[in-house]
C-alpha cells in the first residue's frame, strides 16, 4: 500500500511539471508570436523605398510590389506607408508591400477606387497595431485638440509619386464598419453622411475626400474613421 501511495505521488508530481512545463510554451509561443507580429509592424524597411528618398531610384528597381498605387504621410503621426491596392479588398490584409505574407498586412486602397485617386471619395485601410504602429496612430486622433495639431500630411499618387497632393485633416468618427456611407464610394452619400455627423462649425468644402479607417475598440464592428480632403499641392 505504502509502495501504491508513493507511486500515485510520483505521478502527481510528473502531472504537475507536465501541465507547468506545457503553461510555459504557451507562454512563451505566446510573446514569440507577440514580437513576431510587433517585428512585421515596423516599416522603417520601407522608408527606403519612398518616392523622391535619396535611396528609392526608380519604380524598376523598387522590391515593392506592381500594386503599390501611392504612398500616404501624415506629418507628425508615423504614418509613412506606401499604399496597396489589390483587384480584391482582401488581399493586403495579410500581404506586406513586398508581397509576403504578413500578419500586420499593408496599408491598401479600396479595389472599388480609381487607382489615382481621381474619385470624389476614396477610403484606405490599414491594421490597428499597438504602439501606434499603422493606422494604430489614428487613435490620436479622437481627441480634438490633437486633429487641430496634426492636420497636415501629403499623398504621393503612382509608383513614382508622379502626382503629389496635400492632404488636410478635418474630422475623425466612430462608425460601424456596415455603414455604407463610410464604406463604399458613394460620393453622394458620403458627403451626406458626413454633413449630418459632423460638428455643426465644421463645414464640409468642395474637394475629393479620402477617408482612412481601422478597428477600434468596443466590438467587431467598431472603426476609427479619419477624413481628409485631397488638395493640389502648393
Amino acid at each position: 500500500m505504502v509502495r501504491f501511495w508513493k507511486l500515485l505521488n510520483n505521478l502527481y508530481e510528473w502531472l504537475l511539471i507536465l501541465v507547468f512545463g506545457l503553461l510555459l510554451l504557451i507562454g512563451i509561443w505566446a510573446v514569440l508570436d507577440n514580437y513576431y507580429v510587433f517585428a512585421q509592424a515596423d516599416r522603417s524597411d520601407l522608408l527606403r523605398w519612398k518616392p523622391g528618398s535619396v535611396t528609392a531610384g526608380d519604380a524598376a528597381s523598387s522590391p515593392i510590389t506592381e500594386d503599390m498605387v501611392g504612398w500616404l504621410t501624415l506629418d507628425g503621426t508615423g504614418i509613412d506607408e506606401p499604399v496597396m491596392q489589390g483587384e480584391r479588398n482582401d488581399k493586403y490584409l495579410s500581404t506586406d508591400p513586398f508581397g509576403r505574407y504578413s500578419l500586420s498586412g499593408s496599408i491598401f486602397l479600396d479595389s472599388r477606387n480609381a487607382p489615382d485617386f481621381s474619385d470624389a471619395y476614396s477610403v484606405i485601410y490599414g491594421h490597428h497595431m499597438e504602439r501606434g504602429r499603422m493606422f494604430g496612430a489614428l487613435d490620436a486622433y479622437r481627441e480634438p485638440d490633437y486633429l487641430q495639431s496634426h492636420r497636415s500630411g501629403t499623398l504621393l499618387i503612382g509608383r513614382n509619386g508622379e502626382t503629389k497632393k496635400r492632404l488636410e485633416v478635418f474630422a475623425c468618427l466612430n462608425v460601424s464598419s456596415r455603414e455604407k456611407a463610410v464604406f463604399e464610394p458613394d460620393a453622394a452619400a458620403n458627403r451626406q453622411y458626413l454633413a449630418a455627423h459632423l460638428p455643426a462649425e465644421t463645414a464640409l468644402r468642395e474637394a475629393p475626400i479620402l477617408a482612412l479607417t481601422t478597428c477600434a475598440d468596443g466590438g467587431q464592428t467598431a472603426r476609427t474613421a479619419v477624413f481628409c480632403y485631397i488638395l493640389p499641392d502648393e
